[in-house]
């Protein structure tokens, strides 16, 4: 086999040539499975997708909603092989579930990348993600930083998703290893704003000193989050003796604003744009039959070796406060408008 590097799309993608796999050819088409499209950040994803499809050369049949259901999603899945895409790009609502729908496109020789949660297990040609665990970290630190003591609650993804887990234990781990005198509470809320509300509205209650919450998905927590608190009295601006301190994850544009009204103390800005750049530079490249290694990349990001022997892009993520809110760098400034 003969190694060498190549400029594709934008990325550093190291190849191995002559290792066979699915070929790619003129009009050849791939398919994208989306988990919702009730949260911003997964609707400024798609918005993206025919940006980035256009400008990669990639065709794509219209992106499917798996609707939070990862029964469908696998469903949807081996639709799209039934009616003969060449590459898929999918982002996984729960890490195991997807596996059942990643040996089918095995089987058929047709690639997968798998965007922003990491498969426990199966073959993927590159998992386009961020480190989730500096999301918990990040947040950790910046709510650390600002509450000495006391208790805050997480607001928890999806534990059956890695980036739940990830993102709820090192958030975890950091409170207790850096911060000793600050209590943390959790609320499961698999992603579901309902979910949120009436575990926040519980603790609460039980715990109205509460300092501090972070949000592990502002596109899904973040109204809801400052209406609890609202109706609780407890929405103070930044700088208020009383206000609960937060952090979102996300970057969406409606975290940007809570940031400059003061509801909110910061975000982390998840790349939803890089997330469809590269999520289709991936699928173009492996339906050409390309592979890749570990190594650094020309956008500054690394490909590192997962534990489970997959293959993660991990993009960077900034922590966004009002410091540098209006970035016009950041894809929650931009998205949506021309030019």
């Amino acid at each position: 086999m003969i190694r060498k590097s190549v400029l594709s799309a934008g990325a550093l993608i190291v190849l191995v040539a002559g290792c066979g796999g699915t070929t790619g050819k003129p009009g050849a088409a791939a398919g994208v499975v989306l988990p919702l499209l009730t949260s911003p950040f997964w609707q400024s994803y798609n918005a993206y997708l025919p940006k980035y499809a256009k400008e990669l050369g990639v065709r794509t049949l219209p992106a499917v909603n798996s609707n939070s259901d990862p029964a469908q999603q696998v469903t949807d899945v081996n639709n799209l092989l039934t009616q003969g895409v060449k590459g898929i790009v999918v982002s996984p609502l729960d890490s195991a579930a997807i596996v059942a729908a990643l040996g089918q496109a095995e089987r058929k020789a047709v690639p997968v990348v798998a965007v922003d949660v990491a498969p426990e297990k199966g073959k993927v040609a590159m998992v386009v993600r961020a480190d989730n665990r500096s999301y918990g970290e990040q947040a950790c630190k910046h709510i650390g930083g600002k509450v000495q003591a006391g208790k805050v609650v997480q607001l928890m993804g999806d534990l059956a998703s890695i980036n739940g887990r990830d993102r709820s234990e090192a958030f975890r781990e950091c409170m207790k290893r850096d911060y000793p005198k600050i209590e943390v509470l959790e609320v499961a809320t698999e992603w579901k704003a309902e979910k949120a509300a009436a575990g926040l509205t519980a603790i609460l209650n039980a715990n109205a000193d509460l300092k501090g919450v972070y949000m592990q998905a502002g596109g899904v927590f973040l109204a809801p989050t400052l209406q609890t608190l609202k109706g609780k009295g407890l929405l103070k601006p930044v700088g208020d003796p009383g206000h609960v301190v937060i952090v979102s994850n996300d970057g969406i544009p409606q975290e940007f604003d809570a940031i400059r009204k003061g509801e909110i103390d910061a975000t982390v800005s998840q790349p939803a744009d890089l997330y469809a750049k590269y999520g289709l530079s991936y699928v173009k490249a492996a339906m050409a039959g390309k592979t890749f290694q570990p190594g650094p990349t020309d956008h500054g990001s690394t490909i590192v070796k997962l534990p489970n022997g997959l293959l993660e892009d991990q993009l960077p993520a900034p922590l966004v406060t009002k410091d540098n809110v209006d970035d016009p760098q950041l894809w929650g400034n931009s998205v949506g408008k021309s030019g």
